[in-house]
């Protein structure tokens, strides 16, 4: 595992009125490694993960992110790190219900100002690996909460970014089909040093990841698992 870090987070702090979500969280993730977030709903962890994507600013705290303070960014320069850094696999798929599943995938593709023949090619690629190539012409409503989630899943990775951030990325899935979503998330990381976090309630995602995490009083503890996926645990 490389030792440079995608995420680091620090003392990070996030309240909504005066419901105090996140109180301090500190958080190392290294490039090419799959995290799992854990914790009850309400714990934090969709809000910590939409600080780390830029989604979100916090009321404290510093968040870097593939190298750069992104709550020194401007509002531009958080929009293109978005678009074309970052993966978001979002909890329900979030598809455009008046486009279909290649067109879904190609508009992510074009807000990241990728050329056509390029845009094709990725696009081709993605449907492959969720083994969803027949049903690239149909629409949201023609497929299954599953297929839905596929798509989503297959629009973020098409983007080739070095971080995926996913919430919930086995909801509407079968086990068998979160165990192949889980092992292409691996083989990605591996071959492309692309960095994954894993919001989840799924104890099989635990299987498939370098580190787990349990979200617990606004605060991130690390889970201890001796020899997680047949890797030592990183300390």
């Amino acid at each position: 595992m490389k030792a440079e870090l995608s995420v680091q987070v620090r003392d990070l702090r996030r309240s909504f009125g005066s419901l105090e979500v996140l109180r301090g969280v500190d958080l190392d993730v290294r490039v090419g490694e799959l995290v799992a977030l854990y914790g009850p709903s309400g714990s934090g962890k969709t809000t910590l993960i939409n600080l780390i994507g830029a989604l979100d600013r916090p009321n404290d705290g510093a968040v870097t992110v593939l190298g750069a303070d992104i709550l020194r960014m401007s509002d531009g320069r958080r929009a293109r790190l978005r678009r074309r850094q970052i993966g978001f696999i979002f909890q329900g798929s979030t598809l455009l219900p008046t486009y279909s599943a290649v067109e879904n995938i190609d508009l992510a593709l074009r807000l990241a100002r990728l050329g056509l023949f390029e845009r094709r090619r990725r696009v081709r690629a993605a449907l492959a690996a969720v083994e969803l190539d027949a049903w690239a012409d149909h629409m949201p409503e023609e497929l299954s909460g599953g297929q839905r989630q596929r798509i989503a899943i297959a629009r973020a990775l098409a983007l080739k970014p070095r971080l995926v951030l996913a919430d919930e990325p086995s909801s509407g899935l079968d086990t068998a089909a979160t165990r192949r979503i889980l092992t292409l998330f691996r083989g990605v990381a591996s071959a492309e040093d692309t960095t994954f976090v894993i919001v989840s309630h799924d104890a099989l995602v635990i299987e498939f990841v370098d580190t787990v995490y349990d979200l617990h009083d606004g605060k991130v503890v690390k889970r201890a698992i001796p020899n997680l996926n047949g890797r030592k645990d990183h300390v």
